[in-house]
């Protein structure tokens, strides 16, 4: 993490949102009053009920939707269209099934400058990296297969190598191991866990999963019901690197717990931020 006092890598001042012209008129906001800032190599998770506005907030951070007001900056410099220093996975890995494992991590290196225009020219060294990030995921001996052969698992790690393979600044996770089974999921903890400690870039986790977001996270964010905003900041002071029998500690579940009482405070009032923000808090 950067030290105390560095310009932050993420940083949103007072930002709101409204998906179009009419709800803006109507003071009708999807999210609201966020600021935010995030350190460089900072890992933080997001959590908070349905609804509440974390895929909305993803959108902002990767210049998919501008805000109604107030400003963000990314990196330094003012967002005002799609980033091109972000990758990006989903809880779907959305494979192309006619593209092998290889080829589809290979896709950003296609179409994002500046790798596009010596794509060509350079195909055997991209194919290269695109190997050596597959082997470090644990999918070595399946480059060359398609998506219809390798488990819901195994597409999951082909798709956070797809977000990774242009060495992205800033990686945005949207509920990324949602659909997998428990032992499945742990394990690709310990290999986001791996690459992130190896190469700290910065990450936005979003997630329901609250034992996945104390594991992961610097910095675990709790959102309110809609409209969004940021209710809580809990910072995760529990050493690294992490190991998953820590999450059968009592230091562990006590911080699970704790965030688990927040949402569930949330889910018990009503929808503005003002009445969350007391129930938290109390």
């Amino acid at each position: 993490m950067a030290a105390t006092g560095a310009a932050p890598f993420v940083d949103f001042q007072d930002v709101w949102l409204a998906y179009n012209e009419e709800l803006l008129a109507q003071n009708h906001f999807a999210v609201e009053a966020i600021d935010l800032q995030v350190q460089r190599g900072e890992f933080i998770a997001i959590v908070g009920p349905s609804g509440c506005g974390k895929s909305t907030f993803m959108k902002l951070t990767t210049g998919l939707k501008m805000p109604s007001m107030g400003k963000i900056r990314i990196d330094g410099q003012p967002v005002t269209g799609p980033l091109k220093i972000s990758g990006m996975a989903f809880q779907a890995p959305s494979l192309l099934p006619w593209r092998t494992t290889v080829d589809n991590v290979l896709l950003p290196l296609e179409i994002v400058e500046p790798y596009r225009s010596s794509f060509k020219a350079r195909r055997k060294e991209y194919v290269e990296r695109a190997r050596k990030l597959l082997q470090k995921v644990g999918l070595a001996g399946y480059e060359d297969k398609f998506p219809w052969q390798l488990s819901g698992g195994m597409q999951q790690r082909a798709s956070i190598c797809r977000a990774l393979i242009h060495e992205p600044k800033m990686l945005l996770l949207d509920e990324p191991f949602g659909a997998l089974d428990a032992f499945t999921r742990e394990e690709l903890w310990c290999i986001l866990r791996d690459l992130w400690t190896e190469q700290k870039f910065n990450v936005i986790l979003v997630t329901h999963d609250l034992r996945e977001s104390v594991f992961l996270a610097d910095t675990v964010y709790v959102m309110s019901k809609s409209p969004g905003r940021f209710v809580v900041k809990r910072e995760i002071a529990l050493p690294r690197p992490r190991e998953l029998e820590l999450t059968y500690t009592k230091e562990f579940t006590d911080i699970v717990l704790e965030l688990r009482g927040h949402i569930g405070a949330i889910r018990n009032t009503g929808i503005s931020a003002a009445a969350t923000a007391a129930a938290v808090a109390s």
